[in-house]
């Protein structure tokens, strides 16, 4: 199988990917034709078939596994196939594995280490209020195992939100090594939770889209909410305690621009803020490299603010 990431212009495609999305347009001239997205492991890419009623295009819809015939073109700078022929294939002639971008790290050794720390908290409020989600409630885990930390921007996979979540603990408990005034038991919980709303506001993959609950809510405010939901089960959880950690929550993004309903007014929520910007910007530069192999000057980047610049990968 040929994968995404290893296209150039000028190949030819004759393989099953998953189709992302499917859409009908027209041209100016009135000519129908649809717009698809593809997908494999390794990446998406825009596809256009320009000929939708001919005899060699099957019917399929959004996250169908089509087998794909065409070209890769270039258009305004990007990649694109231009389709020829479409076969709808059936269950058994692919694997899901092969379509489904994936953490490089193993999601069971990276839920061991999160339980671990888990477990390293002394405080028996916010131990009980972790152990609630991540051991006694099974049907969260597994979809936090398998959840995505975003749509597009970063640890876009399987596994992302998983992995996202262990940096930012593992930078926050190196935090507490350097600054002692910080309330290590606070800090690490709010860690674990911060993006667990997450959970609720993406779909999990193959879609991996916004849900009604992330587009009226986003994932700040639905975490805090199911922190706040299992913080009443747990009797006499200390307010202020609670306020703290929804705090934390709720200010993570750091500024209200960036979507946070409040910003950082304890320590604790500065420092959840650093360490969450700091994988989140580390991951996104991360897969910038590793989806290029060019190096040089890659243009504006919307994320860093910045013209940025490619290097090889080791």
């Amino acid at each position: 199988m040929k994968f995404i990431k290893d296209y150039k212009e000028g190949d030819r495609v004759f393989d099953i990917y998953l189709c992302k999305h499917k859409q009908s347009a027209v041209t100016k001239n009135g000519k129908p034709y649809d717009n698809v997205i593809l997908q494999d492991k390794t990446g998406t890419v825009d596809a256009k078939v320009w000929d939708p009623n001919s005899a060699g295009i099957d019917d399929f819809d959004t996250l169908d596994y089509i087998e794909v015939y065409g070209e890769v073109t270039s258009f305004q700078g990007a990649l694109q196939v231009n389709v020829k022929r479409i076969r709808k294939c059936c269950e058994g002639e692919y694997d899901p594995a092969d379509y489904l971008p994936v953490s490089k790290f193993p999601i069971e050794d990276m839920m061991k280490e999160l339980l671990g720390y888990i477990d390293s908290i002394e405080n028996s409020h916010l131990k009980k209020l972790l152990q609630l989600f991540f051991v006694e409630d099974q049907e969260f885990v597994k979809v936090f195992k398998q959840s995505s930390a975003a749509k597009t921007v970063h640890h876009g996979f399987v596994g992302g939100l998983l992995q996202h979540t262990l940096a930012v603990t593992r930078l926050c408990d190196y935090y507490c090594t350097q600054y002692p005034i910080l309330k290590r038991d606070l800090l690490l919980t709010a860690a674990i939770c911060h993006d667990i709303g997450k959970t609720e506001e993406l779909s999990l993959f193959p879609e991996n889209d916004y849900t009604d609950d992330g587009q009226f809510l986003g994932h700040i405010v639905i975490g805090s909410e199911m922190v706040g939901e299992k913080i009443r089960t747990i009797p006499g959880f200390p307010k202020v305690l609670a306020n703290e950690l929804k705090h934390c929550i709720l200010a993570h993004h750091g500024e209200l621009e960036f979507g946070s309903p409040k910003k950082p007014a304890i320590i604790e929520a500065v420092a959840l803020t650093f360490a969450d910007n700091t994988d989140a910007k580390m991951q996104t530069f991360t897969e910038l490299m590793e989806n290029t192999t060019e190096t040089g000057w890659l243009g504006y980047n919307r994320l860093f603010e910045s013209n940025v610049i490619g290097t090889k990968m080791e």
